[in-house]
Order: structure tokens, then C-alpha cells, then sequence
């Protein structure tokens, strides 16, 4: 499986929603941790709980952290967190969403990029 990513900064990149079975993949490519930034059904009940991503990530070696945020609006409080993600997990990271876009706009906001 692939993954498709964009690359956000020197060792951050963002992704499109992601699933248990995106987990080895993301190992293999060389990512260390897993930032998970949509909310548990916000696609609908066929999507992937994080609770199943987060134990993909775990047998697939990777840290995980699960940040779920709205779409359109990310708190002052989510961005100071996901800041704070970006200075203690392990790189390079990989943060999704259901398109990317909301993460990108968490690294940005976060960094000052």
C-alpha cells in the first residue's frame, strides 16, 4: 500500500484520512510517529476509530498521538497541542485528516510556517 503525503516541513508531512492497514506503511516508509487529527466518525460509522489505528500504529512500531479536531477551526488550544506533538514525538511525523488540509493548516498555524 501506498501513502499519499505532502511534505509540510524538513521532517513533517500531512496525508489524507488514513486506516489500520495504512499503519506498516507508514513504518516502512520511514515515519516514526502518527498524528491523527479527525474526529471518531466524522466520515460516518464506516470509518476507522482511532482506537483501531492506534493499536496499527503501536504493532507497526509507531508513536501515535490522537488530536481530533473540527474542521474550519482550529482552537488556540489544538494548535499550542499539536506544537507541543511536533516538539516531543519522535521524526519524521505524519499528521492526517480526512483530506490533509486541516492538518497543514495545524503545522502552519503551530509553526509559524
Amino acid at each position: 500500500m501506498s501513502i499519499q503525503v505532502q511534505q509540510v516541513g524538513a521532517d513533517v508531512c500531512v496525508a489524507p484520512q488514513l486506516g489500520p492497514e495504512a499503519m506498516a506503511a507508514a513504518a516502512d516508509a520511514g515515519f516514526k510517529s502518527v498524528i491523527n487529527n479527525r474526529p471518531d466518525f466524522e466520515g460516518g460509522p464506516n470509518q476507522p476509530t482511532n482506537a483501531a489505528i492506534a493499536a496499527a500504529a503501536e504493532a507497526a512500531g509507531l508513536v501515535y498521538a490522537f488530536l481530533p479536531v473540527a474542521p474550519g477551526y482550529q482552537s488556540p488550544e489544538e494548535i499550542a497541542r499539536f506544537g507541543e506533538l511536533l516538539a516531543t514525538l519522535p521524526r519524521p511525523i505524519l499528521a492526517f485528516c480526512r483530506s490533509g488540509t486541516r492538518s497543514g493548516k495545524l503545522y502552519r498555524a503551530a509553526t509559524g510556517g
